[in-house]
C-alpha cells in the first residue's frame, strides 16, 4: 500500500503542475472504486481554479473554490502525470485535464477513493476520514512525549498501535517494522510498557526512517510509481529487516524473524529487539 512517503512524494510531484491551474475537465472512467465516485463531482469542479494541494496522512487533498478532493491511493495506487495524447491504461480510472498538465489516477485492485468534500460542510480537517487522526512523523508536533501520551496505560502490542495511526499518523506496516528494529523494540512489546526513554529512541527511528523513505522517493511496494511514473528506491535500498526472512540480521548477524500480528507480516531481530 503507498505509504505516507509514497503520498507525499506524490503530491510534491503533482504540486506544482495543478496549484493556480483551471481545471479544464475531470473525467471519471471507472466510478466503482472503494466507495463510488460522486456522479455530480465533475460538474462541480469542473473550470475551476486548483488553490492548493495538500496532505494529511495517507490522504491527498486537491484544493477548489467549492470544496475538497480527498484521494486515497489504496493498495496499488498511482497518481501520475501523463502527455495529453498518451494512451489511457487499462487501469486508469480517472483523469484530470488542466492547461499544463494531464493527471491519471491507476488502481488495479480499486480500492483507492476519490471523495468530495464541499466547502459548506465545515474544516476538511474535521471530515470523519480525517479527523481522528494522529500527528504527522515529520511535523514539528510530533515529540516523544506524543508517544507517551498516546500509549500511556494501553496494552495493545507496540507495532498495532504505530498501524492504527491514531497517535502518529502514516507509519505503516514496513516503515513500523523498521524503526522499531532502529529503536530495538520488540513489536509485540505492550505499548503502554515503553518508557520514555525507549520512546525517544522510538520517535527517533522514526523520524529517521521516514525522512530517509521521503528522500529516496519512498515505495512500499516494488511496482509503486511516483507523479513522473518513476518507481520509488526506499524499498530496495534501504529496508534492513522487512522482506528478509531468514537472511542474516545487520547488527548480529542471526536470521530476521517474520510473524504474523493483526492480518500483517511484521519482520524483526530476536536478539537485538527487547521487550
Amino acid at each position: 500500500m503507498p505509504e505516507l512517503p509514497e503520498v507525499e512524494t506524490t503530491r510534491r510531484g503533482i504540486e506544482p503542475l495543478i496549484v493556480g491551474q483551471r481545471l479544464d475537465d475531470f473525467i471519471v472512467h471507472q466510478p466503482r472504486l472503494r466507495w463510488p465516485v460522486c456522479p455530480q463531482m465533475a460538474t462541480r469542479i469542473q473550470h475551476q481554479t486548483v488553490h492548493s494541494c495538500l496532505r494529511r496522512g495517507k490522504y491527498l487533498l486537491i484544493e477548489f473554490e467549492a470544496g475538497y478532493q480527498i484521494i486515497h491511493l489504496g493498495m496499488s495506487g498511482s497518481l501520475r502525470h501523463a502527455p495529453a495524447d498518451a494512451e489511457r491504461l487499462k487501469h486508469d480510472h480517472a483523469e484530470w485535464r488542466l492547461p499544463n498538465a494531464r493527471l491519471l489516477l491507476h488502481d488495479p485492485r480499486r480500492f483507492g477513493a476519490i471523495l468530495w468534500h464541499d466547502r459548506a460542510a465545515g474544516p476538511i480537517l474535521e471530515h470523519p476520514l480525517l479527523h481522528h487522526l494522529g500527528v504527522e512523523p515529520l511535523g514539528t508536533e510530533f515529540t516523544p512525549r506524543t508517544l507517551h501520551q498516546g500509549f500511556k496505560n494501553r496494552r495493545l502490542a507496540i507495532k498495532n498501535a504505530l498501524l492504527e495511526g491514531k497517535t502518529v499518523v502514516g507509519v505503516g506496516n514496513i516503515y513500523a517494522s523498521e524503526a522499531l528494529f532502529k529503536a530495538g523494540i520488540h513489536p509485540e512489546t505492550p505499548a503502554g510498557a515503553l518508557s520514555l526513554y525507549r520512546l525517544r529512541k522510538l520517535h527517533e527511528a522514526i523520524v529517521d526512517t521516514m525522512q530517509k523513505a521521503l528522500d529516496a522517493g519512498g515505495t512500499t511496494l516494488q511496482d509503486y510509481l511516483d507523479a513522473t511514473g518513476a518507481p520509488g528506491a526506499y524499498f530496495d535500498l534501504h529496508a534492513q529487516v522487512y522482506g528478509k526472512e531468514g537472511a542474516p540480521c545487520p547488527r548480529c548477524k542471526r536470521p530476521i524473524q517474520r510473524m504474523v500480528q493483526n492480518q500483517r507480516a511484521t519482520f524483526y531481530c530476536r536478539r537485538c529487539q527487547r521487550r
